[in-house]
């Protein structure tokens, strides 16, 4: 096998990819990402690291178990790690992605889900698997400039889409049944929302899940 940076990975545990969960670094640069990534000490790590200048590095081979989704779960399933592709983006968590660093993920998501014969629909972010303790990628990060690619999902509702019951469409969807799964879904589809449940959270399950009209 080919040598990587980090030393923090192990078995799949009988899985394949069939997940990419997006992240971002909450560190001040890429180096200093790097190097916790790398650290064995830290006990993390992430397949792929892309720089804000576009610049990609592949930390850990996408057949071993890297350490980057921690406790969570997505449609029903645990133990994300073995199950997935992790993809740090460096950004401290208060910015904007830089082109350069957006054409890249292009690149790449392209290149992994014809790997790994992932959709769109299982290209996640961390927040999606962990409500409630994570919230990256963050509001900032364009998921409808990826899904018009083909590359994600992301819905905006219409008036004339169905209302169906908000629980039973977050599940659907993949949402652990958590109090937080709200928080995550709006952090991802609607990040301006607030307050209490609306008929366009409710909405926006139904495009998501296609029982909306196209």
């Amino acid at each position: 096998m080919t040598a990587f940076p980090s030393p923090n990975h192990g078995d799949r545990r009988g899985q394949v990819p069939s997940l990419i969960v997006i992240h971002y670094t909450g560190m001040a640069d890429s180096p200093s990402a790097r190097a916790r990534l790398c650290d064995a000490a830290a006990e993390v790590s992430a397949h792929w690291l892309i720089d804000a200048d576009g610049t990609t590095e592949q930390l850990v081979c996408e057949t071993r178990r890297a350490w980057h989704a921690g406790a969570g779960r997505w449609q029903g399933l645990d133990d994300v790690n073995s199950r997935s592709i992790g993809i740090e983006l460096a950004n401290p968590g208060d910015r904007p992605y830089p082109a350069p660093q957006m054409d890249a993920l292009r690149r790449l998501l392209r290149d992994i889900m014809d790997r790994w014969s992932i959709g769109p629909a299982a290209v996640i972010g961390h927040s999606d698997l962990a409500p409630g303790r994570k919230i990256d990628p963050g509001p900032r990060f364009d998921w409808e400039a990826l899904a018009t690619e083909g590359l994600a999902t992301f819905a905006r509702p219409a008036p004339t889409d169905p209302d169906p019951a908000l629980a039973e469409g977050l599940s659907a969807l993949g949402y652990p049944d958590v109090p937080a799964r709200l928080d995550a879904f709006r952090l991802r589809h609607r990040p301006w929302a607030a307050g209490p449940e609306t008929a366009d959270d409710r909405r926006t399950v139904a495009r998501l899940l296609g029982t909306a009209a196209p």
